[in-house]
């Protein structure tokens, strides 16, 4: 087998790690609340991270850190918004559809921020995003309604897209590992603070909310990244970026089995149609080659 094909393998099983995630997290805050479990969450996880950066910290300047630490503050905004979002949605395989939006999010940022245009394949596919978008706020009775986790997960998609186009500008000069482990543990450290202001630790948690613990800082978080750093170092860039969009897909795999959610048409369409915008703004180029030279 390839390092492409092995790659790729990489990166499909990540996407299922990831969509795991939703449903870890969703069992977790069920004992623990939610900025704590966030908290302590990505702390312990970027703890998990740091022997494999130790030789990286000894390379990197120290200003390069700062940077790369502040920069995170934005994706432990992100996260806060998606955690409360998550405590108060149970429609977590449409969470994961808004929340996928956050890359048609980034050129508008881009463009905003750093006066760099969209390219074509954004101007195609945002009109089908969108129309997701107002499917998925389709209430029952056929009525337009923005649910409170619909707004939440919105928010914490346009704060992700903003950490990232900032996070590739001041931060390319850090290795992966360690610029993942810096923006872990500032997320940790951020969500514990809040926590401490507005959360009441339980007086007692059931370990079965431990293990949920557990898996979704070892395996959703620390080994995920691993992972998806690995298969992002051999694959194809534009083959990674399309075979991450299969996690929402899986989290709505999963929250159907897992919590029998309800997928109504217009649901299932509004979905439907996020996926399509996101595979034209990723692969649009590849559609439009192949179309001029069979043309």
């Amino acid at each position: 087998m390839s390092s492409s094909r092995r790659a790729d393998l990489i990166l499909v099983a990540t996407t299922m790690l990831a969509a795991s995630g939703w449903i870890f997290s969703k069992e977790t805050i069920q004992g623990l609340p939610p900025f704590g479990f966030i908290g302590f969450r990505f702390v312990l996880a970027s703890i998990c991270l740091l022997p494999f950066c130790l030789r990286a910290f000894r390379q990197v300047h120290r200003s390069d850190i700062f940077k790369a630490m502040g920069v995170g503050v934005l994706l432990g905004i992100s996260l806060m918004c998606w955690v409360y979002a998550i405590s108060h949605s149970q429609t977590l395989g449409e969470g994961a559809f808004i929340m996928s939006l956050s890359m048609l999010f980034v050129p508008i940022v881009a463009w905003g921020v750093f006066k760099l245009k969209p390219s074509r394949n954004f101007w195609f596919s945002l009109p089908v995003a969108v129309g997701g978008l107002l499917l998925l706020a389709l209430g029952g009775g056929q009525a337009w309604q923005l649910s409170v986790s619909q707004l939440w997960f919105l928010i914490a998609a346009l704060t992700l897209a903003v950490h990232f186009n900032f996070n590739s500008k001041y931060a390319s000069r850090i290795p992966t590992l360690l610029l993942t482990c810096l923006q872990l543990f500032v997320t940790g450290c951020m969500a514990l603070s809040v926590a401490i202001f507005t959360e009441t630790w339980p007086e007692s948690v059931p370990g079965s909310i431990w293990g949920w613990f557990a898996l979704s800082t070892l395996v959703a978080t620390s080994l995920r990244y691993v992972m998806q750093t690995t298969g992002q170092k051999y694959a194809n860039p534009t083959n990674a970026a399309i075979i991450m969009i299969l996690e929402p897909v899986w989290t709505v795999i999963l929250s159907v089995i897992w919590y029998g959610e309800q997928m109504p048409p217009h649901k299932v369409m509004g979905c439907m149609m996020i996926l399509l915008s996101l595979l034209m703004f990723r692969g649009g180029h590849l559609i439009f080659r192949r179309f001029r030279a069979r043309a």
